[in-house]
């Protein structure tokens, strides 16, 4: 019989950085993340004692290696959880610890010790403290309008006439649907972060999606002469979730409209001419993609800079001061990928904003 070689793995092709100690607490391993880490270079480390070598301290001032006692302290004792710990110089590093033993309580045969760079968890406090801040405030609005015009019919029902009272309804109902808006958009923000997007394909006609927003936007008052929708047939056979495909048409046509001046352009073509004609190729994306729908969404107008498109996806990026809360295109972003598909920002012909993004033909649901 034949035997099957495996690939040893190397620490330097390891993300986070590592560090182990032998029986005796001498480093025998300092991978490259390491050194980025903590700023040591792996010949001042190595060979040398783990607590020499990596002279970590608490947020307090103590000393880790002594008050952890690896070697010395409970036997059951299994490791460390991860923690903010200090180099001298006051760099400050994520720090876990794990103790090997060959059985049960007995001596540590080795010590290994994660480190992580604290950047990308300041990175994510800050993100949840803005979200926070911006829900907060996009919240307190509605609701004190709800709360306001509610308290004053109930207090004073009888001095109102039938006018009055429907306006102040309509304007409680309007808030309320604002608040509703607002939680589904951070329901869709956690999904897709946790990458549990749920879709429920079905057989979509996107350009009737599109005639029913263009439709839904006259019918609001915007001109029927704003809008240009262009069909290039046939459109293969698309399969999508039709209300997050609603969702992306929603809110990049209300874009258009609200940020964008002139005609707002939409085209439907085949993936494949789109992809040609303009010279893109959607990086990331399974050669499938080019089956597809591609979706173009134009405005004109001053559009977007240059130095902001690279931002446009991002969470809490807004192209004006005229209100939002800077998680729709974040959103749109997580929908198109989640279909498997791309999407992308330039600047349009008649210069404002393009929005361009390709649905794959994806198999139903119910065939995979």
């Amino acid at each position: 019989m034949g035997g099957s070689s495996r690939a040893e793995l190397d620490p330097d092709d390891l993300p986070d950085g590592l560090v182990v100690a032998d029986e005796q607490g001498r480093v025998t391993v300092f991978n490259r993340a390491a050194a980025r880490i903590t700023g040591l270079s792996p010949q001042a480390v190595l060979g040398r004692p783990l607590e020499q070598a990596l002279p970590l301290e608490d947020l307090d001032g103590r000393r880790w290696w002594p008050l952890t006692d690896p070697y010395g302290g409970l036997a059951i004792r299994t490791g460390q959880p991860e923690r903010n710990l200090l180099l001298p110089g006051g760099r400050e590093v994520l720090v876990c610890a794990r103790y090997l033993r060959d059985r049960p309580l007995g001596p540590v045969r080795r010590v290994t010790v994660a480190l992580r760079g604290t950047e990308a968890r300041r990175r994510t406090e800050r993100s949840h403290a803005e979200l926070i801040a911006t829900v907060a405030h996009e919240l307190r609005s509605p609701l004190t309008s709800v709360k306001g015009f509610t308290a004053t019919l109930l207090a004073k029902w009888e001095r109102f006439n039938d006018g009055q009272k429907r306006v102040m309804l309509e304007t409680v109902d309007a808030d309320a649907d604002r608040v509703t808006r607002l939680i589904a958009e951070l329901l869709d923000i956690s999904r897709i972060d946790a990458g549990r997007l749920e879709l429920r394909k079905q057989r979509v006609d996107l350009a009737a999606a599109v005639r029913r927003h263009v439709d839904g936007k006259v019918a609001a008052g915007t001109p029927a002469e704003r809008f240009d929708i262009r069909i290039a047939e046939p459109l293969g056979e698309l399969w999508a979730d039709p209300d997050k495909v609603d969702q992306v048409l929603a809110n990049l046509l209300e874009n258009a409209v609200r940020h964008g001046e002139g005609t707002v352009t939409i085209e439907l073509a085949p993936a494949k001419e789109v992809v040609e004609a303009a010279g893109w190729e959607p990086t990331g994306t399974p050669p499938r993609v080019l089956e597809g729908t591609a979706v173009t969404v134009s405005d004109e107008g001053g559009g977007i800079p240059e130095e902001s498109m690279p931002r446009v996806f991002t969470r809490f990026w807004r192209g004006s001061k005229r209100g939002g809360t800077g998680l729709g295109l974040y959103i749109v972003k997580g929908i198109v990928e989640a279909h498997g598909g791309a999407i992308r920002i330039s600047r349009a012909p008649g210069g404002g904003a393009q929005f361009r993004f390709i649905l794959p033909a994806a198999i139903p649901d119910f065939m995979y």
